[in-house]
Parts: C-alpha cells; sequence; structure tokens
C-alpha cells in the first residue's frame, strides 16, 4: 500500500467517523456521498422530507474546512441568484460582479426540484465546467466544488422532473431511508437536546481534499476495467426494459468513481467489486424505463442489478 493511498484511508476515516456522529446508521450512504467528492462529482439525495438529506450534506461540509454555501430551491428562485449578477457600482461607474450561491466549494442545493427547469438549468455549466460565464465573462470556481443537492420524490406537491441533461451532471444519487429503530432513537437521545452540528469541528482542509483527489488520479484501472465499464453501459442503451441508457460521461463517472473507493478501501487499482458496488448509485438516476417496464412496475435499480449480474466480468491480464 502506498503512502499516498494510505492518507486517503485515513483522512476519509476521520471525515467518515465525524460524519457517522450526526448520520447514525448510515454507512453505506456516507460512503457514497465521500466517494463522490474524492472523484470530483456531485450528488444528488432523494427521499421523503425528514429523513436527513440536508443533514448529511451539512455534516460533510461542516468536517471540512472550507466554505460552503446552502441554496434553498423556491418556485421564484432566479437563475441570478445561484449564479450572480452584474450590479452598476454608482462610484467607479462599472458594473461589478457580485457572486451568487454557487461560488463556494460545497454548495447544498436544497430541494433542487421545486426550483423551476429555468432555474436548475444555471448549474449545469458549474457542475460540467466548473465554471460561471455571466456578462461574456467566465469565472473560475475554486475547488475542491461539490454539489450536493437534496430532491423530493416527484409525486410530491410543487415538485418539477429533473431535466435529463441535469440528472446526467450529477455522479450519484442515492437514497436516504428510514433509520433503523436503534438508530432512530439515538438519534432521540443524543440529538434531541441542540442542534449536533453546534459541536462538529471540522478534520480536514480543502487543501488537503485537493491533495487527496490528486492521489485518486492515479489509482490504476487497467484495460479490462475499461472493457466492463463499456459492457455495463452498452447494454443499458440496447435493454428492451430502457428507452434511455447511459451516457458517455455516465461510463466516465463510474470509472472515477470507482478510483476513489479503491483509494478509500486502501487500494491503488480498481477491481470489478469496485464497480459492481456503485454501478446503481452511478448509473440507475440517469436512465429511463421503456413504456412497458413503467407498466410492469421495474424499478431501475433492479434493472441495473441485473444487467450487472448478466454482464461477464473481465478476464484477469
Amino acid at each position: 500500500m502506498s503512502d499516498s493511498v494510505q492518507d486517503v484511508v485515513e483522512v476519509m476515516d476521520r471525515v467518515r467517523a465525524t460524519v457517522a456522529s450526526v448520520i447514525e446508521g448510515k454507512a453505506d450512504r456516507i460512503d457514497t456521498a465521500l466517494i463522490v467528492l474524492l472523484a470530483e462529482g456531485h450528488l444528488l439525495l432523494e427521499d421523503v422530507p425528514g429523513v436527513g438529506k440536508t443533514m448529511l450534506s451539512r455534516t460533510i461540509a461542516r468536517s471540512i474546512d472550507c466554505t460552503s454555501r446552502r441554496i434553498q430551491f423556491t418556485p421564484d428562485l432566479l437563475p441570478s441568484d445561484i449564479t450572480g449578477v452584474s450590479v452598476f457600482n454608482q462610484q467607479t461607474r462599472e458594473f461589478e460582479f457580485k457572486p451568487g450561491g454557487i461560488f463556494a466549494n460545497i454548495v447544498i442545493g436544497d430541494e433542487i426540484n421545486r426550483a423551476s427547469p429555468k432555474t436548475q438549468s444555471a448549474l449545469l455549466e458549474a457542475m460540467a465546467e466548473g465554471q460561471v460565464s455571466a456578462d461574456g465573462v467566465t469565472h473560475r470556481l475554486e475547488t475542491p466544488f461539490m454539489v450536493v443537492a437534496t430532491q423530493n420524490p416527484i409525486e410530491m406537491e410543487g415538485t418539477y422532473h429533473l431535466p435529463e441533461a441535469q440528472r446526467d451532471r450529477f455522479m450519484a444519487r442515492i437514497t436516504m431511508g428510514y433509520p433503523e429503530r436503534g438508530a432512530e432513537l439515538d438519534m432521540l437521545e443524543h440529538h434531541g437536546a441542540g442542534n449536533p452540528l453546534d459541536s462538529l469541528r471540522p478534520v480536514t482542509s480543502a487543501e488537503q481534499i485537493r491533495s487527496l483527489v490528486a492521489t485518486v488520479h492515479t489509482v490504476y484501472a487497467a484495460p479490462a476495467i475499461m472493457d466492463y465499464i463499456l459492457d455495463i453501459t452498452e447494454a443499458t442503451r440496447h435493454h428492451e426494459d430502457l428507452r434511455l441508457g447511459a451516457s458517455p460521461r455516465a461510463g466516465l463517472h463510474l470509472l472515477r468513481a470507482s478510483r476513489a473507493r479503491a483509494a478509500m478501501s486502501g487500494r491503488d487499482y480498481v477491481i470489478p467489486d469496485d464497480i459492481q458496488a456503485l454501478a446503481v448509485p452511478v448509473l440507475a438516476h440517469r436512465l429511463m424505463p421503456s413504456a412497458h417496464a413503467q407498466l410492469d412496475g421495474k424499478a431501475l435499480s433492479d434493472i441495473v442489478t441485473g444487467i450487472v449480474a448478466a454482464t461477464p466480468l473481465p478476464e484477469r491480464g
């Protein structure tokens, strides 16, 4: 095990323990969120209100000594509220750019699907390219940059569908689910008297996260692993239960996330287990079921699981 990968393990263990002290009984969700952070991706948290979506994102932000901002998405939110706006300065007689809520290391987008599609689209350039263009000027966003957005189920009142292009920008989607009874009892005992975030202290810095991200880039993925990813993504494009398969960006995100998972596991190389573990959270939210799959009530996660199970494992080189 190389020293650099060991650094990833040690730092992320500290972050994981800090987040787990607030979000109890959700170890797998926490791990996926931290994988997305190291892989320079963005995370979509989807579930009913009150199960800890916003708390998870705020806890991750608090665990890292970096800038964080929260944007509450509402039907009247404007794109300029997110990206920023140019304001005329009476003293200098010039326009000055006032940065919007997107200018932070970790941006918490609360209830993203309550805003209009036009406002949601304001995130596209920032999430894909790490920059914002306004009045012909490009403004770079500081790294690490991660959008952690929460979303209510589409059948709930006052929600809009996320456009396909928007969903494709998110590296992974996870659902929180209700906590187990023991974890919920611990929450009542420990968090009933106050906000658990008040006593939380950062355990790493933005600079250190940037260093760990650079280490993740060096994790080796063999040609057979690349072929394995392509076999899975191509299978989604020809599957009878899907009318929209995985994009090339989806395959790239799956590779980056697999590298991050390998590093967090103490390895400097990717194995098929990494891909299998991440296929559902990385791919399922980008896909669209066919009409007969919807009528049969087939879940996208089950379809992806079936595709992965039917895809031959790469041969040892």
